[in-house]
């Protein structure tokens, strides 16, 4: 049952976008041949849109931040409102009602997952400097923790951080940097002791990334948009104040981040993702294209609504937990793989639906802009941990099955 504090603060939350924006239309409900039949999971907009799409979401940022929506759960002496988790989930039930303008590009890597590392490990000084200006929407924070050679295993980062007198020397490449050309500030791992166990040897850093030696190089993705980056560092000087945790010490702070990962990529969201994994988008396609009397597809298109059903129940018992003062246990990271097994098997059914459609562009309706969902689907089992490595964890740490073998060149790996 909802308390009175809740429905007061949801009350408050409608009479201010009530006072700011329009009710938003159905996401989810399909007239056929109507509307944007967009099917876009990553950017592919023009450099000048994509630069108006982002100040939109700083404008909206900001009047959420002056109306005490910018940090719901923050502490009051960074800006935030010092209430709960639960707070914040009911703040995003009740926006997604209304017309607002996306802010994924603040929110998903530099609100979601830096902002709660800064809170945690950085000084004062730099807590002051960067957490009310993230969440007031003046300044956009990336994650500088994959290389060529480091992805899934992080630890194996090889940029180097020298100490000189009171600076810290960075030189290395980073890649898959979302939002790296939007962004004021990026969380950096380095390696600073090459002799101690890798796990052992990273430190963290906050890097401004207007610093000279900071470059930031965009990498154009088959779906034609360039929303990832690769950023190279060359001598460039970092104060020791924007070190993050002990020096060496820099694994617990990336672990504070991942942890925060998990709960921002685990949930479905609004838009054409929505719509992807909508009964009535899916059934609408299959009519459209005459193939709803297809009883292998329609024995598909159960499968696929099943999953999706089992996600959102799964996603509900999180929140359920939450409301109850209890953190949820496995569910955001069994959250976090079925949203790209959701995703990807709606793409591939859809491309079985269209045949050759989704490969021409012959102008119909809803045809070929699945497109962009299908070259995306890859990237959704990889990013926020790869399949692969969020099965083992659930294996081992969850249901308790023993470790895969490990061989003696491959124990280095392991954390």
């Amino acid at each position: 049952m909802e308390s009175d504090d809740m429905r007061d603060f949801a009350a408050e939350a409608r009479r201010f976008l009530d006072a700011h924006v329009a009710k938003a239309p159905d996401r989810t409900a399909v007239t056929w041949g109507e509307g944007d039949d967009s099917m876009a999971y990553f950017s592919s907009l023009p450099p000048e849109e994509e630069r108006e799409f982002v100040q939109r979401a700083r404008e909206w940022q900001r009047i959420r931040h002056e109306n005490g929506f910018g940090w719901i759960t923050g502490p009051v002496e960074y800006g935030g409102r010092g209430l709960t988790p639960v707070h914040d989930l009911l703040y995003d039930a009740v926006e997604s009602e209304y017309d607002v303008a996306d802010t994924g590009v603040l929110s998903v890597i530099g609100l979601g997952m830096i902002g709660p590392t800064i809170l945690a490990h950085a000084q004062p000084h730099i807590k002051d400097r960067w957490l009310p200006a993230m969440y007031r929407g003046d300044a956009i924070a990336c994650q500088l923790f994959s290389e060529p050679g480091a992805g899934s295993d992080l630890a194996s980062v090889s940029t180097r951080a020298v100490r000189e007198g009171d600076d810290w020397v960075l030189n290395g490449q980073k890649v898959w940097t979302s939002v790296a050309q939007h962004s004021q500030i990026g969380l950096a791992l380095t390696r600073t002791n090459p002799d101690a166990p890798k796990h052992r040897g990273i430190t963290a850093f906050l890097v401004p990334m207007d610093a000279p030696g900071v470059e930031v190089r965009p990498l154009r993705q088959m779906t034609g948009g360039a929303d990832f980056n690769e950023v190279f560092l060359t001598d460039v000087r970092i104060p020791d104040d924007h070190r993050l945790g002990e020096v060496d010490g820099g694994w617990t702070v990336a672990l504070t981040t991942l942890m925060n990962e998990r709960a921002t990529v685990g949930s479905e969201g609004v838009g054409p993702v929505a719509a992807a994994l909508s009964p009535d988008h899916l059934s609408a396609l299959m009519r459209a294209t005459w193939t709803w009397d297809d009883r292998a597809l329609r024995a598909r298109l159960g499968e696929l609504l099943v999953d999706v059903l089992a996600t959102e129940h799964l996603n509900a018992r999180a929140l359920r937990k939450l409301r109850a003062g209890v953190a949820p246990g496995p569910e955001m990271s069994v959250s976090k793989l079925m949203y790209g097994q959701n995703l990807t098997q709606a793409a591939h059914f859809v491309s079985d639906v269209l045949g050759p459609r989704i490969i021409a562009d012959t102008g119909q309706w809803g045809t070929y802009a699945w497109t962009e969902l299908l070259l995306a689907t890859p990237a959704l089992r990889i990013l926020g941990g790869t399949e692969e490595i969020m099965k083992n964890i659930l294996a081992e740490r969850v249901l308790g099955l023993p470790k895969e073998p490990v061989t003696a060149a491959a124990k280095e790996v392991r954390p």
